[in-house]
Parts: structure tokens; sequence; C-alpha cells
């Protein structure tokens, strides 16, 4: 799909979300920016009923791309499955969500809550995927993979027109995972805000996504042992590449150490407990600060489902650099 039409179905999106998923508000701090050495402009995604920007995709997907009592299967860190199970169990869709054994049971517990069909398998999300992916085969199912699928990132790129709309900024900084929200993000700034510099930013621990990016190439690696669960990928969707490559300047990658003390910043300056993979963007900021001195820099937050342990490690404002993976 090219841009135009990718705006075009993005501004539709935003008419059939749900409401409570848009106009996410922007926070802003003195200290935090005095901190940092720019002006930050944070898009708090976290204050909705599923506790991230997922639900944003998943409702524009399930509003456009399923027949009546149709059941999905997706994969998840746990966000993108609570965004789908929301809005597929509401409008009448079965839901099936695969997690890693080892899963945060914050999102399990929530999963459970809002009527999932919860399967565990494997030892990662990427491990998960390919279960879920058998099983939605085996039983003629309905695959939601988390970007692949157009319009759940159109959904996501409602952020980009709320963020046009109402703040004027230089750069932004994206957490990348598998790849719907830089490519809703990116695909409507680099055609409404073309002069923006995109900035992904990945985990040091999971770099899968930056080694493809820049390789041109999906480059698959062992592990992605990062605190940041929610951008933890292993084996990248090849079919997104192309499109992610244009979608952004450059991808970064960020510490465990970093990641932290950026969910510690956050917590200290907006009250906010956001979880690893939303606090990605800050991190990227702290880590390269000559980069962005000055400048008004965009984030976004992108979820607040923080496991028990790390809540508990954040509200010690430990900074250990040898923080154990929840």
């Amino acid at each position: 799909m090219n841009r135009t039409a990718h705006i075009q179905q993005t501004r539709e999106a935003s008419r059939h979300i749900d409401p409570v998923f848009l106009h996410s508000r922007i926070a802003t701090n003195d200290a935090l920016d005095t901190a940092l050495g720019c002006h930050i402009l944070a898009k708090v995604e976290l204050e909705n009923p599923v506790g991230s920007f997922k639900g944003r995709g998943a409702e524009w997907f399930c509003a456009t791309a399923l027949s009546p009592g149709e059941t999905v299967v997706c994969a998840s860190a746990g966000n993108f499955g609570l965004g789908l199970a929301r809005a597929a169990i509401r409008r009448g869709h079965a839901c099936v969500v695969f997690v890693a054994c080892n899963a945060n049971p914050v999102k399990v517990e929530a999963l459970r809550r809002m009527g999932a069909d919860i399967h565990f398998a494997g030892n990662d999300f990427d491990a998960a995927k390919e279960a879920a992916r058998v099983h939605a085969k085996a039983h003629n199912l309905r695959f939601v993979e988390d970007g692949a699928e157009p319009a759940v990132a159109q959904g996501a790129g409602t952020i980009a027109l709320e963020l046009l709309d109402s703040a004027r900024f230089e750069a932004i900084t994206v957490p990348l995972g598998n790849g719907a929200l830089l490519a809703g993000i990116g695909s409507v700034l680099r055609h409404l805000a073309p002069r923006m510099e995109i900035i992904a930013v990945v985990a040091q621990n999971a770099p899968a996504m930056k080694h493809s990016l820049e390789a041109g190439i999906a480059i698959e690696t062992e592990r992605a042992d990062t605190i940041a669960d929610g951008i933890a990928v292993r084996t990248p969707i090849a079919s997104a590449l192309p499109e992610l490559r244009g979608c952004c300047d450059a991808v970064v990658a960020v510490s465990e150490k970093e990641i932290f003390e950026a969910m510690q910043l956050i917590q200290r300056h907006l009250r906010l407990v956001v979880e690893p993979a939303g606090a990605v963007g800050i991190a990227a900021v702290m880590a390269n600060p000559r980069h962005f001195a000055k400048r008004r820099v965009a984030t976004v937050l992108s979820g607040g489902n923080i496991a028990p342990a790390l809540r508990e490690r954040l509200s010690s404002r430990s900074s250990d650099q040898n923080l154990p993976i929840p």
C-alpha cells in the first residue's frame, strides 16, 4: 500500500477506533527537559483499558478485517493480545492468545480477565508465535501477526496524526518490536512531515530488528534477553522490513541499564510507571545527548503493564547495572 492510501486508511481508522484509545495526552515537564537537555513531548499510551497503544490497531483490524463470528489466534508478549482480545470479544469473536511460558504475569492475568483463551508455549515470544501459527493452521483459524497486518499499523498511525495536530517537534523516537508502531507512525510522518527525523529504538539485548533493517534482510538472533519484553524480537518478519526501512532514519540500541534509568526518570518527573519497552524512546535520548540537544523531541510511552518484580525494583530506585530479567 502506498503512503497516500495509508494516510487515508489511518484517518478513516480514527473514526472507528473506540474513543477510549484516542487523543491520549502529551506529557511534558521542565525538570525532565533539563535532565535530558532537550524538550520532550511524551505521548502517554498507557491510560486506556489495555494499558498500551495496541488497542488502536486491534480496534481497526477487528472492525474491518474479520468475518462475523471468526475466531482469531495471535501470539503476544501481552499487550497486543490484550488489544486484540478486547476488540475481538466485544465484536463477538473468540480470541486465542499464545504467550511464552515466562510471560509477564500482569499481562497474562489481564488477558484472562479480558476473556482470552490463553495457551503457554516456548521460552520466548517467537517460540510462542510459531506455536500459535501451527495451532491456527491445524484448526483452520485466522492467525493475526502483529507487524504484518496493515490495519494494525494504520491504527498505530493515528498516534502520529494526533501528535501533528497538537504539537510542534523536530524528531521522534519510536520503540521498535515487530514494527507496527514504526510502520504506522513512520508512514504518516514521511507523508505529512517529510523533514521529521524518525529514530527507531531497540534493546541491545534484542538487536534482531536493528541488524535486519541495517542489512536489508531478516537476521534472526539466538536470544532476546531483555527486560523490555514488548520489543524482545528474535525473529523479524521478513516481509515487513522493506517498508520499515523507509519509515526511519536510524535504529539505535539501548542497554538494560539505560532502559531502567529511563523508567526511573519517567517515574520521577512525569509520575508515570512505564514498562521497559515504553521507556526506550527516552533511553535513546539519554544515550545520545549531543544528537538531541536543545531539540523538540516526541516519543511514545507505549505501555504501562509492568511485571511485579520490575515494579518492585523500580520503586526501590535501584540503578544496579546487573539487572535481572523478570
